[in-house]
């Protein structure tokens, strides 16, 4: 019985702050309003330079993951799939499939909550913009370290 009553209980809190779907501003993207203060943004230079800065980046986000979002083992894999085959695209057709990806990503987080992944979306906007072969695999680097120490 006490078992019961403490799954009910657990059941009727309310979703810790950060923690569900739809945030305040109903859980639109439009700006950072509302949004509680996240984690320092992953410079690319560094995660371009430094392979223990990627390490720590990578442990950091599962980490966070693990704390906040209920991310699954299958989505991150397809979402790597979809990072792969941007990096393998024609350098002509490069900067367009990780802009597409960028959107893929923003649909994920939003549809299903995964706010510890926000920092790999502004990730991905830098790397878009310098449009720069090695921080196009410095990114999928990234995201294969999180596959994995996610197993």
């Amino acid at each position: 019985m006490p078992q019961e009553q403490e799954q009910r209980n657990r059941e009727n809190r309310p979703p810790r702050e950060g923690r569900g779907p739809r945030e305040e501003g109903g859980g639109r993207r439009g700006g950072d309003r509302g949004r509680p203060e996240g984690p320092p943004e992953i410079e690319l230079e560094k995660l371009i330079a430094d392979s223990l800065y990627l390490d720590n980046q990578a442990h950091g986000i599962v980490s966070r993951m693990r704390d906040m979002d209920s991310a699954t083992k299958s989505q991150l894999r397809r979402l790597y799939s979809a990072v792969r085959r941007a990096v393998r695209a024609p350098e002509s057709e490069r900067q367009h499939e990780f802009v597409m990806l960028r959107a893929r990503l923003a649909y994920t987080i939003a549809r299903h909550g995964l706010r510890s992944l926000d920092q790999l979306e502004k990730l991905l906007l830098q790397v878009t913009r310098k449009n720069d072969p090695r921080g196009y695999e410095r990114f999928r680097d990234l995201f294969e370290a999180i596959v994995a120490y996610n197993e």
